[in-house]
């Protein structure tokens, strides 16, 4: 099978011809239609999340159909769509496992990281962890949802029954959760990177009440904000746009460091906090969430053999929306 290999970190993706894997009793084997590329995979790539498999395929937004089922998989049959997630197994036996607090576990697998991913014609996965998808939407816009929405949605649900939210880097995870929250009636606030027009348009023409730099006041105090970029320097910037009793979640799963600042930025009971990984609740009531919501993912399409060139892209901010690669 056709497949980008790293081989290690800060070195670009290399095609490969790999072996299609076969299944164990609990996995199944997964035909690739569509893998989404996530910011996470430039960190692995790039070198700032530490290396825990070489070489790897990476990938974890993957959208496919079932080719072969182990030999104890009973929850899914040959030919079924499913979608395969960032978390993609766990321990169940540690003290977060065992309070349905997965997403935290002591020694959890994630695809792409710890097992070979999608950036391949076939993938293997835990069936257990495997995610069906609504038949509305279609393998291209599915793909980003397996993590941009899914992490997008665990931080919307941290925030709270905020009315008005922030959201900061207006990327993938952030345009998803936009017309999410507008869907629900929210009002939505969009901060890009300074200058960065063409984001704020875009943001706009999704339905936001206001876009414009990070550091800018916004017209109003936001009751929550939402942090997907990578920048611990837009910690302060949130706290200091969001309200008394407010909220910061920090969305990324690498973040650079966060500068010091003033106690009075914290006080007034502002929380900030964290989102770590997913569970598999976070995506059975994402997509019956969305079942019924037009949301678009905006996928931007490239081919397998042009991995890096999505990584690329997507690490110099040159597009909106998600980068998608077809086998």
């Amino acid at each position: 099978m056709a497949a980008m290999v790293l081989d290690q970190p800060r070195m670009p993706l290399r095609a490969a011809l790999l072996p299609v894997p076969r299944p164990a009793a609990h996995e199944v084997l997964i035909r690739v239609s569509a893998c989404g590329v996530c910011r996470t995979d430039l960190h692995i790539v790039d070198g700032e999340l530490p290396s825990r498999r070489s070489p790897l395929v990476p990938g974890h937004q993957i959208v496919g159909r079932i080719e072969e089922l182990g030999s104890t998989v009973a929850t899914f049959t040959h030919g079924d769509r499913v979608g395969v997630p960032w978390l993609g197994g766990t321990c169940g036996i540690c003290p977060y496992c065992t309070a349905q607090r997965e997403n935290l576990c002591d020694a959890p697998t994630f695809t792409g990281y710890d097992r070979d991913g999608g950036y391949a014609e076939y993938a293997l996965a835990d069936a257990r962890y495997c995610l069906r998808l609504p038949d509305a939407i279609d393998d291209l816009h599915a793909a980003p949802l397996l993590c941009a929405g899914l992490i997008g949605y665990r931080a919307y649900r941290l925030a709270g029954a905020a009315h008005r939210i922030g959201l900061y880097g207006f990327g993938a995870a952030a345009h998803i959760i936009a017309q999410f929250a507008l869907r629900q009636g929210r009002e939505v606030f969009a901060y890009t990177r300074p200058g960065d027009d063409r984001s704020q348009q875009f943001a706009l023409s999704l339905g936001v009440h206001w876009a414009g730099d990070a550091g800018a006041r916004a017209p109003a105090e936001l009751d929550a904000a939402i942090i997907f970029a990578p920048a611990g320097a837009l910690v302060p910037q949130a706290l200091a746009a969001v309200r008394k009793g407010g909220v910061v979640v920090c969305a990324g799963i690498h973040m650079s460091d966060i500068p010091s600042f003033p106690y009075a930025l914290l006080w007034g009971e502002r929380s900030l906090c964290s989102v770590a990984n997913l569970t598999r609740e976070d995506g059975a009531a994402f997509f019956a969430a969305i079942a019924d919501m037009e949301i678009h993912t905006s996928p931007v399409p490239y081919p397998l053999a042009q991995a890096n060139e999505a990584l690329e892209a997507l690490r110099s901010g040159a597009f909106d929306g998600a980068a998608v690669l077809i086998p």
